[in-house]
């Protein structure tokens, strides 16, 4: 399965294969294990060389392989009383359930948002009280709570407002709220200003200055799991389970991983946990929405990473890209079958209107860069036109972050309200968040927050150049370092012929994969391309061939314009291919393609 015979050959001064510039630019290496670690990964949990190897590259000690392979939430469940005001915060919800109260949960318009809402509204359905949800919209409200927003609920007659993933950075939204006396429990968890928390009935946060649970890459629906936990250690303690079985939160684990996979958060610690059960849970598609949703997508099989995040997060999303915000919302939280299927129906629908939209802002953004802007030299990327879809600048800031290899923020602006609505996207050790708020802090944004990896901002559109050489400057040297380390790490070279279902179902033993734990990056050296095609949306399928016999099927994403998709289109001589494996399960064939991340041109290293 694994190139033995060339294992030794690969790493040297120069790079894995000799590999110092691909053709994304970046180098090529092992990655770096422990040798007595991998060892003892293979004694211990009956492991192959590579896999253990896998492992131990991971910083998995040999202490904590059996949580990692086989993670609990028994296990890794942390107090919910090390967060702060998580205790406080559920003795004014288990207040308002004892009295009645009207309660509104006021969501962020993303997969997290959504799911984070649900939760609620579950968990205080199955307490016998009915709360509802609001959903900013956003085009005309924008992200996160506003004082219009709070007086609307208020004049509704709403008793307590529960602010999920938003509201931790919202100070003029939530002065407001006090002052028109309205009671606010925010659960979040984007960064805050140190030293600055906002007077509110309870603040939930791990990435609060003063927050000791030490969880802070949970994304806000497992901050939420653990108030669900909370919540009934409280209704337990006032003895409100006398008459009604106390809810079973496991049932409700799939929508923690939906967040967990959809805000791209590190599957570490209790992360991996939530995540790994959660997709257990999924996997029975009880919850009628995410049911419809598979339907619609024409998807079927136990859930994965693959489903969360490629067909039923962004149909989820689509509803607060570009249609009625609170739709994810309402599809994850309602029971009925019937409005599932048409909640269902209505972001599929959307979702493909979502991706012809992103196409055109995406296309544009490219031609900026490349042809206009004259900035692509730059540390950071920062494009801006009228009237680009803001429901979109996040997606393709995502897209020109992977194809540029360096933050990225994309900026629609309205005209008539003078406004730039930008979202961002970061190179890995490079915290956008932190500069965006510093760019807050010297007056250039109307609003703007984030964490390490994604941000948003408002900024007047005359003031985006004065943006452009204040982030480029604040990021240059974070830029500078993360580019001279950018590399692809690779766990085993492997060959046409031992690229089989085996050796891909042998890996899945450290799933899931994502932040903190990276799918399996193989190499194949001194491949030949075979029957090249460009396919629509720009992607490119091939078959690789080498001297080993075999012929593996692979695709390479949205690249024919690249570099890369050139290269592969054109079909002579020999390269190196970096990809990763993925279940071909077309007609039941049960056999695996390569998704290709690089190509290096063995000439050219």
């Amino acid at each position: 399965m694994v190139n033995g015979d060339k294992a030794d050959q690969t790493v040297s001064r120069e790079g894995y294969l000799g590999v110092t510039r691909s053709l994304s630019g970046r180098l090529w290496r092992e990655r770096p294990a422990e040798p007595d670690v991998v060892r003892r990964h293979q004694l211990n949990h009956g492991l192959s060389e590579p896999v253990a190897r896998a492992l131990a590259s991971r910083g998995v000690g040999v202490d904590a392989g059996q949580d990692f392979l086989h993670p609990t939430l028994k296990a890794q469940f942390p107090d919910p009383s090390s967060f702060a005001d998580m205790d406080r915060a559920a003795e004014i919800l288990v207040d308002a359930l004892s009295q009645g109260r009207k309660v509104a949960v006021f969501a962020d318009y993303d997969v997290d948002g959504a799911s984070s809402a649900a939760q609620l509204v579950r968990w205080f359905r199955a307490m016998g009280l009915e709360i509802s949800i609001y959903v900013p919209d956003r085009i005309l409200e924008g992200y996160g709570p506003s004082p219009a927003a709070f007086r609307r609920l208020k004049d509704e007659g709403a008793d307590l407002v529960i602010t999920v993933d938003c509201g931790a950075a919202a100070y003029d939204a939530l002065k407001f709220a006090a002052e028109i006396e309205l009671p606010v429990v925010v659960v979040d968890h984007h960064l805050m200003r140190a030293g600055e928390i906002p007077a509110v009935a309870a603040l939930v946060n791990p990435n609060r200055p003063d927050c000791r649970s030490g969880q802070g890459h949970l994304a806000a629906a497992g901050v939420v799991f653990v108030l669900l936990a909370a919540l009934n250690r409280e209704a337990r303690r006032r003895g409100l389970f006398g008459d009604r079985a106390e809810p079973d939160i496991r049932a409700w684990l799939d929508l923690a991983a939906m967040g967990a996979i959809c805000d791209v958060t590190e599957l570490i610690g209790f992360n991996r946990a939530l995540a790994a059960q959660g997709l257990k849970v999924m996997s029975a598609w009880r919850n009628p929405g995410l049911q419809a949703l598979m339907q619609v997508a024409k998807a079927e099989g136990p859930a994965s990473v693959f489903h969360v995040g490629f067909l039923l997060g962004p149909r989820i999303n689509a509803g607060g890209r570009i249609g009625r915000a609170d739709l994810g919302a309402r599809l994850l939280s309602t029971d009925d079958p019937v409005e599932a299927a048409a909640l269902a129906a209505e972001l599929d629908a959307l979702n493909g209107s979502r991706k012809d939209v992103e196409h055109d802002v995406q296309e544009a953004a490219v031609r900026q860069i490349e042809r206009e802007s004259n900035q692509s030299d730059a540390p950071c990327l920062i494009v801006a036109q009228d009237d680009w879809h803001p429901g979109v600048i996040g997606i393709v800031a995502g897209r020109l972050r992977e194809r540029f290899r360096k933050p990225v923020m994309v900026i629609g602006i309205d005209r008539p309200g003078n406004v730039g609505k930008g979202s961002g996207r970061s190179q890995p050790g490079v915290n956008l968040g932190r500069a965006v708020q510093a760019a807050y802090d010297a007056g250039l944004l109307l609003s703007g927050g984030g964490h390490a990896m994604a941000a948003g901002l408002s900024v007047r559109p005359d003031t985006i150049p004065e943006l452009r050489a204040f982030l480029c400057d604040q990021m240059a040297g974070e830029c500078e370092i993360a580019t001279a380390a950018d590399a692809l790490e690779f766990d085993a070279l492997i060959t046409s012929r031992g690229a089989d279902r085996g050796l891909w179902t042998e890996f899945q033993r450290m799933a899931p994969f994502g932040p903190g734990n990276p799918e399996p990056l193989f190499a194949l050296s001194d491949v030949r391309v075979e029957r090249p095609m460009a396919l629509k949306g720009g992607h490119v399928r091939c078959t690789l061939t080498d001297q080993t016999g075999g012929r593996l099927k692979a695709i390479a994403w949205r690249c024919e314009d690249t570099e890369i998709g050139q290269r592969l289109l054109r079909d002579g001589g020999l390269i190196h291919v970096a990809g990763r494996l993925k279940p071909d399960d077309w007609q039941g064939r049960q056999g695996v393609q390569l998704e290709i991340e690089d190509v290096a041109d063995p000439r050219r290293v």
